[in-house]
C-alpha cells in the first residue's frame, strides 16, 4: 500500500476497516492514499445497511417503471441499467481528483459512493424539473414554442412532438430532430416540401410542432419512401438531422458502431464485449485481458507477503503466510 495511489473499497462501507486495512490504517501507511468507497445505498442513511442487488438502484431512482404482463402482475420493464455503470464512473471521477490532489497537497482523502445515488444523478432533468414545478407557474413555465404551457419532465415531454419524433422508414425506423429552424428549413427543402416550411415555419429554436397531427401525417408518408440507412446519408448531404433508430440487437450492424467499436472477441475475452469509449488518438484501442479466475494468484499473492513479512532467518510471520498458501492449495482440492 506504501506504493499504492489508490484503494478501492467495493463491498459495504468498513467491510476493510473490520480487516484491518481501512482509510485510517492505509493512512498510516500512506499520507497520500485515496480511499473509495462503492456501495449500493451508501454509508448514510436509512437504507444504508440493506442488501440489495443493481436494479434496485434504477427502481429507486424512479428510472423503472413498472409494466403488467399478461396475467396481470407487475414486472421488470425492458431498461439500461444505470446505478451499477454510472457509480463506478463517477468514483472513477472521484479517484482522478484525489489523486491529483495528493500528489499537489501530499494529503489523501477518503470518500464514498453509492450506486443509487448515481442513477438518481444521471436523471436530474426529470427529478429537478419535477421539483420545479412544485413552485407557481408564474414563476416556472414551459418553452416559448409551446407558448409557455409546461410539458411532461424529460423525454416524457417529448411523445407529442413532431418535428421532433420517431418515424417508420421503409425497413426500420429513423429519428428526426429538426427542432431548428434551420434544420428544419434544409430538410423541407431537401425534400421538395417547401409548403411545409412556408405553412408551419416553427420558432428558431426548441420547437417540436407538439400535437400537429396533420404535419406528423405528411411527414410519416414522406420517411416511409426510403430506407433508414437512405435517410442517414441524405441528412448528411442536406445538413439536417436524422438519425437511425437501432436496438441492442441490431447495434452491431450499424456502420458507425462497427467503425469505432464493434466487439472484442469471445475466443480471447471469453465473452463478445464491448471495449471502451474512450479513445486515445495515434493509439491503439485499449485490449484488455479476461478477469483472473477465482483463487487464480493466490500463491503469488502469499509468496508476495511471505518476501515481505519474513524478517530475517524466518520467523512467525513467514510461517502463518506458508500455512495460509498450505490452506489455499488444500481447500481448492476439495472442491
Amino acid at each position: 500500500m506504501a506504493g499504492s495511489d489508490a484503494v478501492i473499497e467495493a463491498m459495504r462501507p468498513g467491510a476493510l476497516a473490520k480487516r484491518g486495512l481501512g482509510f485510517e490504517d492505509l493512512l498510516a501507511v500512506n499520507p497520500k492514499i485515496v480511499f473509495c468507497t462503492i456501495s449500493g445505498y451508501g454509508a448514510t442513511g436509512p437504507y444504508k445497511d440493506l442488501p440489495s442487488h443493481g436494479i434496485a438502484y434504477d427502481t429507486w431512482a424512479g428510472l423503472v417503471i413498472p409494466e403488467y404482463d399478461e396475467d396481470g402482475y407487475p414486472c421488470i420493464p425492458e431498461h439500461p441499467s444505470v446505478g451499477i455503470h454510472a457509480g463506478p464512473l463517477f468514483g472513477a471521477f472521484g479517484i482522478l481528483a484525489g489523486v491529483t490532489r495528493a500528489r499537489e497537497t501530499g494529503e489523501g482523502s477518503y470518500f464514498e459512493i453509492a450506486q443509487s445515488d448515481s442513477a438518481a444523478a444521471m436523471d436530474w432533468l426529470r427529478s429537478e424539473t419535477w421539483k420545479a414545478y412544485e413552485r407557481p407557474e408564474s414563476e416556472v413555465t414551459g418553452n416559448k414554442a409551446d407558448n409557455y404551457e409546461r410539458r411532461a419532465p424529460g423525454t416524457a415531454g417529448m411523445r407529442e412532438g413532431v418535428r421532433y419524433q420517431i418515424y417508420e422508414s421503409s425497413d426500420g425506423h429513423v429519428m428526426l430532430m429538426a427542432s431548428e429552424q434551420e434544420f428544419w428549413r434544409n430538410f423541407c427543402e431537401g425534400v421538395g416540401r417547401m409548403d411545409l416550411f412556408e405553412r408551419w415555419p416553427g420558432s428558431q429554436y426548441g420547437d417540436h410542432a407538439r400535437g400537429n397531427k396533420e404535419l406528423r401525417a405528411e411527414l410519416a408518408a414522406i420517411f416511409a419512401t426510403r430506407t433508414t440507412n437512405e435517410w442517414v446519408a441524405w441528412s448528411g448531404e442536406h445538413n439536417t438531422t436524422i438519425a437511425p433508430v437501432n436496438t441492442p440487437r441490431t447495434l452491431a450492424d450499424d456502420p458507425q458502431f462497427q467503425a469505432r467499436m464493434g466487439f472484442m472477441d469471445h475466443e480471447t475475452h471469453g465473452a463478445d464485449m464491448i471495449g471502451t469509449p474512450v479513445r486515445f488518438v495515434g493509439e491503439d484501442p485499449v485490449d484488455p485481458t479476461p478477469a483472473p479466475t477465482a483463487g487464480q494468484h493466490n500463491d503469488e499473492v502469499i509468496d508476495r507477503c511471505a518476501r515481505l513479512r519474513r524478517p530475517a532467518g524466518g520467523g512467525a510471520a513467514s510461517r502463518r503466510c506458508v500455512r495460509r498458501r498450505q490452506l489455499t492449495q488444500r481447500r481448492g482440492r476439495t472442491r
